[in-house]
């Protein structure tokens, strides 16, 4: 197993997360495919925050999931984290309510009211008490809302339909979970941001909350106010999503390497890549880590 960022052209490999704990204060920890998949934690995850607090560290969650903050947190604890374990859960959902309640950006202020969504076992909970009217048609709505995608019980593929009546009467679209791709138990499956991202590509109109977008760390780095800056560091396992989201407001980053990108490396849970897959993998990478670490575990 390399060791030395010899080895990862300047990224310096870790074997777990306590080395980075001589370095940091605050970390700001993707929850999917690092600390879960989803139904069950990854093994040693707990046991790291439990880590992490024992030594005094400020840990915030930062999620794209299109969930509330409430209800991210709700999540974990149902699958085993206790919500002392972190300071906050940041998610892309949450920001985009907050957007679509304040409506202080141009983009959101014209929206109107009324909503087609696109959900995961038709959860709208998100938006509740916000005064929007939910349709069921596209030709009802005035903006398209992605929070959740069922895959892969449906693919694309099935969605095209109602994506193209979108473009066909130029709706806006709010992705309130950008991720391209999910871990779940049975491997890798579409996410929300994939059914925005074809949305775009038909010809729509998409307003993206969540990383890699700056906007989103504003909360993270005011819920770890007591850290000095330099003493912050952003976990994650999807290059471009946390690392390049963690690089656009220049804090530093540990990669991952067991997560969404496992088998473009090569590599089983639990180890890090060869020196040349790295170097393959990195060719056309978004954005570089400052570390490499297998997984989220102590």
């Amino acid at each position: 197993m390399p060791e030395s960022a010899d080895a990862y052209g300047g990224v310096i490999a870790r074997t777990g997360v306590a080395a980075l704990a001589r370095d940091y204060d605050g970390f700001i920890v993707d929850q999917w495919g690092v600390l879960h998949d989803g139904t069950k934690p990854y093994p040693g995850a707990i046991d790291c925050l439990e880590q992490l607090r024992a030594a005094g560290k400020h840990v915030v969650v930062l999620s794209n999931s299109g969930r509330t903050e409430a209800g991210n947190s709700r999540l974990m604890a149902d699958i085993g984290f206790d919500p002392g374990l972190f300071d906050r859960v940041v998610s892309a959902g949450e920001d985009a309510r907050n957007a679509l309640y304040r409506r202080t950006h141009a983009f959101h202020a014209r929206l109107g009211w009324r909503f087609f969504a696109f959900t995961r076992s038709d959860d709208v909970s998100l938006l509740a008490g916000l005064g929007l009217q939910r349709v069921g048609t596209v030709d009802e709505a005035d903006f398209l809302m992605v929070i959740g995608i069922e895959s892969p019980r449906m693919t694309l593929a099935d969605y095209e339909p109602l994506l193209a009546a979108g473009v066909a009467r130029n709706l806006p679209m709010v992705c309130a979970n950008p991720d391209v791709t999910r871990v779940s138990p049975d491997g890798l499956v579409d996410a929300p941001g994939a059914l925005a991202r074809r949305y775009e590509a038909l010809g729509g109109e998409v307003f993206y909350h969540g990383k890699p977008y700056p906007a989103i760390y504003a909360a993270c780095l005011e819920a770890l106010s007591g850290c000095a800056r330099d003493r912050v560091v952003a976990v994650g396992d999807s290059i471009e999503h946390d690392i390049l989201g963690a690089s656009r407001v220049q804090l530093r980053s540990a990669f991952i390497a067991g997560g969404i990108h496992a088998v473009d490396l090569g590599i089983a849970w639990g180890e890090l890549p060869a020196a040349d897959a790295w170097q393959r993998f990195m060719r056309d990478a978004a954005a570089r880590p400052d570390y490499i670490v297998p997984t989220f575990a102590w």
